[in-house]
């Protein structure tokens, strides 16, 4: 008898989209699905044509899931360096051109038979949840664990009438992840408060930034320059992602930073304006398009400058110190992770900005210890998600006890009347077409359509 557990971690992205989303519960599956103990599952959106060329860099589409198979596993061995041995499976999923993001269709947890559901990792729960109508996770699945992504609140604030999508949205969120996940983790305490939810930075770093960080450091050990630039940031080219706050402190201190020359990379709705910006500013601040942060460009520079405060656990931010540079951010929550290690400085105001930028600029970073390294890395991540996951006290015996074909029968045969009368709720106002598109929701996607049926394989729902 097979007593290895099942795993099953669905996402809200793929690649080639280079999001965290996409890139970040890859190397989870590959981690966890690494030494064998575990069988492993990566449930991804898969996009019809149309929505691919609307997603994906550089004109890269796909025929088929199969092929885009066959590119996300050459790209992880490539910076993995092993084997993956793991599934690679596809739910349908829509682009939403309003929310910038691949949303689900139809009931999304049928991907994974119901046999074989045993432990379900749910990479943004509420992203996942807000339109399921279908079987309920919790009783599908033995444990469901949610991790916590993205700090939702924090862009919707910045648009018209945030506030109050603000409120709305934080209780949506706390409704259905608790509605569909026994735990919830989250990155850091830059997200939304969820009940009974754990902190922990369960994220690690691509291994490729850690070997070019070794190799820097072998540099600095043997007496060569081993940085020759000086300070730079890198992120999409929008302006929420600290953009913004960085020219804004540039334009302030300009007289005391004189001589400060900054490179700026990244690709966006907002690169024109950007640019705009920074020509109007005294200092030199060089504005050039998005590039891989691993390019070769990027090694030579010692410092670091990310003001952000609406990611919730910087992935450049944990890049650049792999790498071996210098990081000055701001001190918010999302960089709690990183003050442990002596090259992370935090600025409280402008004045701290301004010496801790110049501080940074005369100095040469301090040389990572083997311990540090291994903090930073996926090995390392994988080891804080299993000791918060708890996987061990997972319960299989629901498994037996929940019949999946009517959701009545699983939702109100077990204990926790009122989540089960909540969840039933979500699950009758999320199976109407008016509801749906009243918060939200893509038109015409409580189903897949045809056309998708078919590239998955899939039956073609009655009525279409």
């Amino acid at each position: 008898m097979d007593k290895k557990r099942h795993i099953a971690i669905f996402t809200t992205a793929s690649l080639p989209w280079m999001t965290g989303t996409a890139v970040n519960p890859l190397f989870r599956a590959a981690y966890l699905a690494r030494d064998g103990e575990r069988i492993v599952s990566l449930v991804i959106p898969w996009l019809s044509l149309k929505d691919q060329k609307l997603v994906y860099p550089n004109k890269i589409t796909f025929g088929s899931p199969a092929e885009q198979e066959i590119y996300i596993r050459h790209w992880l061995h490539e910076r993995t360096g092993f084997g993956s041995e793991f599934s690679l499976l596809f739910y349908p999923g829509k682009f939403s051109l309003d929310k910038r993001s691949i949303l689900p269709v139809g009931d999304i947890s049928e991907v994974i038979p119901d046999e074989k559901a045993d432990i379900a990792i749910l990479e943004e729960p509420e992203h996942l949840t807000w339109y399921h109508h279908g079987k309920r996770w919790k009783i599908k699945f033995g444990l469901v664990i949610g991790i916590i992504h993205t700090n939702y609140l924090e862009y919707v604030r910045r648009e018209k009438n945030g506030r109050m999508q603000a409120f709305l949205l934080k209780y949506l969120n706390n409704w259905v992840v608790g509605i569909y996940c026994h735990k919830v983790i989250r990155l850091s305490a830059a997200t939304q408060e969820y009940p009974q939810s754990i902190i922990c930075n369960v994220h690690g770093v691509n291994p490729k930034f850690l070997d070019i960080g070794k190799k820097k450091l072998e540099q600095q050990q043997n007496g060569i320059q081993a940085f020759s630039k000086g300070a730079y940031y890198i992120g999409k080219m929008v302006w929420s992602k600290g953009y913004k706050e960085l020219l804004k402190l540039l334009q302030d201190h300009q007289k005391k930073l004189a001589g400060l020359e900054v490179d700026l990379y990244g690709t966006g709705e907002d690169s024109d304006q950007v640019q705009k910006a920074a020509k109007k500013l005294e200092l030199v601040v060089r504005v050039h398009p998005g590039r891989d942060h691993a390019d070769h460009e990027f090694h030579d520079y010692k410092v670091f400058l990310n003001p952000s405060t609406t990611d919730v656990v910087c992935t450049t931010t944990a890049e650049a110190l792999a790498m071996g540079k210098i990081v000055v951010c701001a001190d918010h929550p999302s960089n709690e992770f990183f003050k442990q290690f002596p090259n992370c400085r935090t600025y409280d105001n402008g004045e701290e900005f301004v010496k801790l930028t110049q501080q940074a600029l005369a100095e040469q970073p301090s040389q990572l210890t083997e311990a540090q390294r291994h903090e930073l890395s996926w090995a390392a991540a994988t080891e804080r998600f299993l000791r918060c996951a708890d996987l061990e006290k997972a319960s299989t015996a629901q498994l037996s006890k929940a019949p999946s074909s009517n959701f009545m029968s699983t939702s109100l045969n077990l204990g926790g009347k009122m989540d089960s009368a909540s969840a039933y709720v979500h699950h009758v106002a999320s199976g109407f077409e008016v509801t749906r598109r009243i918060f939200g929701a893509i038109p015409r996607s409580l189903q897949p359509d045809e056309e998708q049926c078919k590239e998955l394989g899939l039956a073609v729902p009655a009525g279409k």
